[in-house]
């Protein structure tokens, strides 16, 4: 079966909005990359970049089982593993990248990824992401039946750890991989929620999740600088409350999870208009039913 086509053959345009979506980023890596857009070093300027993918396509994939809930639109289950595959796939064009930039000298390779920690790190996350993919499939999906869901519980460990490496490698520069970090946080929270049989159509779990996920990642950005510069975690809780020039990650992650509240309130009533309407299409057709046969 295609790409583009759900499960009863027809042709999918949520599918194919998301294969689309999926593929521009290659697409511009690969434009720039001909046109010369990657600057000096163009190999680390296309490392980095298909890693930043590689983990927001992650974070978004994880999105989908809250949305189906949260949005009462069970269509979104279509395009899960398709952003699953696809964060594997700029994760494999990552590490191809890198090898490629050490001269394909696999030992070289090996070696380095034993030797720096958030190499090992990025490593182990992509063993789990592949081992993911590799059995994303149909067949592997009836051949483990209930094993299949518990192997991809694994997915939240891999994202944990992809984050890790995230803020591993960009140091200080630190304000994406604290984005990343929110939202996974805020995720993991939507995951528990459900999991404890708390409704995630509630608008008042949802801000109560939002404001906690915005004060956890405070926390995070606050202890990353500590444990990487020295600087006093109050000092950086500080700047994310003061609502300073930058907007810190924390208010970013407060305000998207307090606008994932506010749905719930405005898909309701616009679901019972819905509803209505269609009750009273089928009404009138009763009435005409009734009129021909009269």
């Amino acid at each position: 079966m295609a790409l583009w086509h759900d499960r009863a053959g027809r042709v999918s345009r949520l599918k194919i909005a998301t294969l689309v979506a999926m593929s521009v980023p290659a697409v511009l890596l690969g434009a720039d990359a001909v046109l010369g857009g990657l600057g000096a070093r163009p190999f680390d300027e296309a490392i980095h970049r298909s890693g930043d993918w590689a983990i927001r396509i992650l974070t978004v994939s994880l999105a989908v089982s809250p949305a189906i809930r949260i949005l009462s639109y069970p269509r979104l289950i279509s395009v899960r593993r398709m952003l699953g595959v696809s964060a594997l796939a700029y994760l494999l064009l990552h590490v191809g990248l890198y090898i490629a930039d050490q001269g394909f000298d696999l030992p070289k390779v090996a070696s380095e990824v034993v030797l720096r920690t958030y190499l090992t790190i990025g490593f182990v996350a992509l063993v789990i992401l592949a081992a993911l993919g590799a059995t994303s499939f149909d067949g592997m999906v009836r051949r483990l039946g209930r094993r299949w869901n518990h192997l991809h519980m694994l997915v939240y460990p891999a994202a944990a750890l992809g984050a890790v490496h995230f803020f591993m490698q960009t140091k200080i520069q630190a304000y994406e991989a604290s984005l990343i970090a929110g939202f996974l946080l805020v995720l993991g929270m939507y995951r528990l929620a459900a999991k404890r049989r708390m409704s995630l159509t509630s608008p008042l779990v949802l801000a109560a999740i939002a404001v906690a996920g915005g004060l956890l990642t405070a926390g995070v950005e606050a202890l990353w600088f500590w444990a990487g510069t020295s600087v006093p975690p109050l000092r950086v809780l500080e700047a994310n409350l003061m609502l300073p020039d930058t907007i810190r990650p924390a208010w970013w992650v407060l305000a998207a999870g307090l606008a994932v509240a506010l749905l719930p309130l405005l898909l309701t009533p616009l679901r019972r208009r819905i509803r209505a309407g269609t009750r009273s299409t089928a009404e009138r057709t009763a009435e005409r039913t009734v009129e021909r046969t009269a």
